[in-house]
């Protein structure tokens, strides 16, 4: 049934089941609008597999196997873009837990005024709806392969979004927590499971180089499309947007302390970084087995599980896939959350306010369900994953811009904000005009550093230029605009400082966002540049040490996976 054995289907009924029912079960805790939304209850351990499993998908292992199949090893950094700025994690969770926010509209609109935090509630819930549809586009393709297309991908998106929206909208965010403590363990299995059986086929790493015969496609620094340039390029682009993408303040302080989200927000995406290794491995080594005739990239990572998992026994299929169903809706369930607490919190309570707690968490639920819709818009619209993982990565910088300069220097101001970011979304719409590409690729400029790529048949700009286009376009007019215009009173950006500057402590309760216990102790400001506008601190020594045991980290993936290449 549905190319399926009966014990793979038994396998995906009890596990569907069991998450569901953790969905219910977690309802109980709902008590209003930021139990559901950010609860602050939660261990490093916990943290750390929220993290990696609400930033998980099938989706992620589709787009770097896709891609590693027709660029090879240098397509794992289509997951590894934000490889060199994970370090710096360490640094950023602590201040998103200080701001004592429940959705980043609130910071936006402490750190500038209410009309920046609508502007980013409504780009916001845009990006949410992208990373929904982008997962279930790409979980979808893996279903299909899966199931020998039994199940086609249309109905694979219908049915997984059913699913997460069952058990997110009874339980919240402490659903998506919960559920991706074990999601989180059956992803790390299976995407080391697969590699080691596929590897065997081909007789291990020298059988694959042997049969793939091409120097090139087993290096992690590849000439043409993704060279030293694009990482570097789609790194710190990955640095600019991941504090500005909605689901991130729950990775940093949805914990009990600020060293919880540290842990968590670091570790879980360490934790990835290794798996994205096996999911480019197994990219390559199908290139190997199957060869790359009449194969639909998308379709790799399932079709190896199906064939490989297959033989070994009845139901590892059917766990394969509840893993990967489970990993989707693990990340959708949180995104959805968060889309529908930015609209509830900042849009639609300060509309109606001094209503009941139960009406607001109505409203939330309500809410989460127009987040879904959008979703499920964008991935029946996005042609592919690798498509919809490019467009995923252009719209969370647009307000990027403006949370780095709202940190960093006191002088920005709300008009900054907008201009920062209405330009970088008009600089990414020209870059994709026909007359613009025609234009840019007159221009004459050395190969590694070419401008103007070939795509589909058709000329596009190349994806980091567009990218140092729209954010440096965006940079300029964000600082133009606020130093045209008058400045923020102090007592607003003062405030906004004392609140990122002033730690948590054990068991604090804060009765409104962004807003310091009344027997809060701020303490001084400890800056490199004192006498500027510019507002850069002195790390702690936990800062240092953390941001550096990150590097160390770094540093040990890249050279794992280039030792194990070699083999």
């Amino acid at each position: 049934m549905f190319g399926l054995h009966g014990a793979d289907l038994f396998v995906i009924f009890l596990y569907l089941l069991l998450t569901v029912g953790i969905g219910f079960y977690t309802s109980r805790m709902v008590r209003d609008l930021s139990s559901f939304v950010m609860p602050r209850r939660f261990g490093k351990f916990t943290m750390i597999m929220f993290s990696f499993g609400s930033g998980t998908s099938s989706d992620q292992a589709v787009s770097v196997a896709s891609k590693s199949f027709t660029n090879g090893l240098s397509g794992i950094w289509y997951q590894w873009l934000y490889l060199f700025a994970t370090p710096f994690y360490w640094l950023i969770a602590p201040v998103m837990r200080r701001f004592r926010a429940i959705t980043m509209s609130d910071v936006f609109e402490a750190r500038y005024n209410r009309s920046v935090g609508i502007l980013y509630g409504g780009i916001a819930v845009v990006n949410l709806a992208v990373m929904i549809g982008l997962m279930l586009k790409g979980s979808s393709a893996v279903i299909e392969a899966g199931t020998g297309g039994s199940v086609p991908e249309a109905w694979a998106i219908v049915l997984m979004a059913v699913l997460f929206v069952a058990y997110g909208i009874a339980g919240g965010l402490s659903a998506a927590i919960i559920t991706d403590l074990l999601q989180g363990v059956l992803t790390i299995a299976f995407s080391v499971m697969l590699l080691p059986l596929v590897l065997g086929a081909v007789g291990g790493m020298s059988g694959m180089r042997a049969a793939i015969d091409n120097p090139e496609m087993m290096s992690l620094v590849a000439p043409g499309e993704i060279g030293v340039f694009y990482i570097l390029i789609i790194a710190f682009n990955g640095l600019v947007g991941i504090v500005a993408q909605p689901h991130i303040l729950s990775n940093c302080a949805a914990g009990r302390t600020e060293l919880d989200g540290a842990w968590g927000f670091m570790g879980g995406n360490l934790v990835k970084r290794f798996c994205t290794v096996a999911w480019s491995i197994i990219g390559l080594a199908a290139l190997a087995y199957y060869g790359s005739a009449g194969i639909d990239p998308d379709q790799i990572f399932g079709r190896v599980a199906r064939d490989f998992l297959s033989p070994l026994m009845p139901g590892l299929v059917g766990l394969f896939l509840s893993a990967l169903i489970a990993s989707v809706m693990s990340s959708c369930d949180a995104f959805m959350v968060a889309g529908a607490g930015l609209f509830t919190g900042n849009i639609y309570k300060p509309l109606a306010p001094n209503l009941t707690d139960r009406h607001y968490v109505g409203i939330v639920r309500m809410a989460s369900l127009f987040t879904v819709a959008g979703g499920l818009g964008f991935a029946y619209w996005v042609p592919g994953v690798i498509d919809a993982l490019e467009i995923f990565w252009k719209v969370s910088p647009m307000m990027g811009i403006a949370f780095w300069m709202g940190l960093l220097w006191r002088r920005a101001n709300a008009n900054g904000a907008w201009a920062s970011t209405l330009t970088a979304l008009f600089a990414w719409w020209i870059s994709a005009q026909g007359f613009f590409v025609d234009w840019v690729s007159t221009w004459s400029i050395c190969e590694p550093l070419r401008l103007v790529f070939v795509q589909a048949g058709q000329p596009e700009i190349h994806l980091p230029w567009q990218m140092v286009f729209y954010t440096t376009a965006g940079l300029a007019a964000g600082v133009i605009a606020s130093l045209a215009t008058k400045p923020l009173p102090d007592t607003k950006v003062d405030h906004f400082y004392a609140l990122a500057r002033t730690p948590v402590t054990p068991g604090e309760a804060v009765d409104f966002p962004c807003t310091l216990p009344p027997n809060a102790q701020v303490p001084p400001a400890r800056i490199l540049f004192p006498s500027t506008s510019l507002v850069i601190p002195i790390p702690s020594r936990v800062a240092v040490a953390g941001f550096l045991v990150g590097w160390l980290f770094v540093i040990l993936i890249i050279g794992g996976t280039w030792m194990l290449t070699q083999l």
